[in-house]
């Protein structure tokens, strides 16, 4: 009575706060909102549709504006040569006498001093050379161009188009595998509820025959050897219960885990393994029409392979002339001073046709051609052998199943004949012709028959869990596309 209290304790306790209890689709529901890899899958589609967006950009023109500002530190010099004639002196000369009126109209702009070249005191030492240019130059301007004939762009954007239906088709396998994953965590939570149910039975029938023991023992019709091992069956069945469950505990926590909520949330799931045991019926016939046009991986290689098709194509297009059309404006000044109000302004602009025409790069345009080939040709070579694999792992699912299917019949003939027996060997210690040993022994024939039905059930579903998440026929429409908007 003492082991019935420490059995029953943590029982009591966990009756004191009512969990939420789910059923698969509801479980399922949540997994698909709140999972990480579901998450993460879904930001990449939004990354990869912005790359996309950002390479349309390329086809628009592409608008910059600029400024620039240069302090000269030394003018170049200028000379001119002639016979005879020191055309530096007399061109000094004259300039001098050209700007003389300027320099008197405003007195604040001062002359640069006479030197025996006739050039200012910047160029006294450049042997009649002429310092030419202002101290200070400004540039502003704005410059547009856009691409007219650009097959390798135009590739390229065929490529970006790709990349989003890749990112999907890799969202839609992480969900595949999520629900999955939900599946199977599920099914091991139902197993050890039932594992936990058939050791409690186990347990209570070894605390019933310990009373009615105990009750035969004071009336002297049992030995103190049968008070003595039934003892030792009711001690032995507590950790079975016990470690069944924390079995409970531990599958609970991977499937929070799968579903992407806290470890600390209270939760319970709705049914019994048992449930889908009527659910175990397929049809192995249909097993050879059965293709892989729905695996995530299969179709995420065929993207793949268009995509290095695309690359082919465009590392060939790389050596096709290219047209672009230009645009600049800009305004430039020079001056000696800061005095912006006074500044001469210069406009220049002009609107052009750009061609470019590839003709020779040491072999890097055609080596990028084979490098993309090669390529190819190892992607291929992985789809036949993933391609194989997959038929591998279909092949062992079918099988497992219908295995399974067959332990299950076996079972439930061994779980009937075994409790037949028990009621039989039960009956027959009561009225003393059979030994405790006997009970014994029927009861471990039945515990293993129980669970052997629970393993059997368990095996099955796992298995189609496992087999639809290669076929991977979730998440898409009638038309074959993809549609990750699925609830369950």
């Amino acid at each position: 009575m003492l082991s019935a209290a420490i059995l029953a304790a943590p029982l009591d306790s966990a009756s004191k706060d009512t969990p939420t209890v789910l059923t698969l689709d509801q479980a399922l529901q949540i997994a698909l909102s709140e999972n990480s890899s579901v998450k993460l899958a879904d930001k990449e589609i939004e990354r990869v549709g912005y790359a996309r967006k950002g390479t349309y950009a390329s086809l628009y023109p592409q608008v910059d504006g600029s400024g620039a500002f240069q302090r000269t530190i030394k003018k170049q010099v200028m000379y001119m040569d002639g016979d005879g004639l020191d055309f530096s002196s007399m061109i000094g000369e004259s300039l001098q006498a050209y700007l003389a009126p300027l320099y008197a109209q405003h007195p604040g702009l001062t002359p640069p001093a006479a030197t025996p070249g006739g050039g200012s005191d910047d160029s006294s030492s450049n042997d009649g050379g002429i310092a030419v240019g202002r101290w200070n130059t400004w540039s502003l301007g704005v410059s547009a161009n856009m691409p007219l004939v650009n097959a390798q762009l135009w590739q390229s954007l065929k490529i970006s188009d790709q990349d989003v239906e890749l990112a999907v088709e890799k969202a839609r396998s992480s969900r595949l595998e999520t629900v999955t994953q939900v599946k199977q965590a599920w099914f091991a939570v139902l197993l050890a509820k039932q594992a936990f149910e058939v050791y409690r039975s186990v347990y209570e029938n070894a605390l019933e025959n310990l009373t009615q023991i105990e009750k035969k023992y004071k009336s002297q019709r049992a030995s103190e050897l049968d008070l003595t091992r039934a003892r030792t069956t009711l001690a032995n069945a507590i950790p079975n219960v016990y470690d069944a469950e924390n079995a409970i505990m531990i599958s609970l926590w991977q499937l929070k885990a799968v579903m992407g909520i806290s470890l600390d949330e209270n939760i319970d799931v709705a049914g019994s393994l048992m449930d889908y045991a009527d659910h175990m019926l397929y049809d192995f016939s249909e097993s050879a029409s059965l293709d892989l046009s729905g695996n995530s991986t299969m179709r995420q290689l065929a993207l793949q392979a268009e995509q290095l098709a695309a690359s082919v194509k465009a590392q060939q297009y790389a050596s096709l002339p290219s047209l672009a059309l230009g645009f600049s404006y800009s305004m430039n000044a020079m001056a000696n001073d800061f005095k912006f109000n006074q500044y001469q302004w210069s406009p220049y602009s002009y609107v052009g046709l750009s061609l470019n025409i590839p003709i020779f790069a040491g072999g890097k345009r055609s080596n990028a051609v084979k490098q993309a080939q090669v390529q190819a040709t190892q992607l291929d070579i992985q789809r036949v052998n993933t391609e194989r694999q997959l038929k591998i792992s279909i092949r062992q699912n079918l099988n497992t199943m219908e295995t399974a299917m067959k332990t299950y019949s076996s079972a439930q003939s061994a779980v009937e004949s075994a409790e037949k027996a028990y009621a039989i060997a039960s009956k027959s210690y009561d009225v003393g012709r059979s030994t405790l040993t006997d009970l014994n022994d029927a009861q471990l024939a039945l515990t293993q028959a129980r669970l052997g039905v629970c393993q059997a059930v368990y095996n099955f579903v796992v298995a189609k869990a496992s087999l639809e998440g290669t076929l991977g026929a979730d998440f898409i429409d009638q038309n074959g596309n993809v549609q990750l908007n699925k609830t369950y």
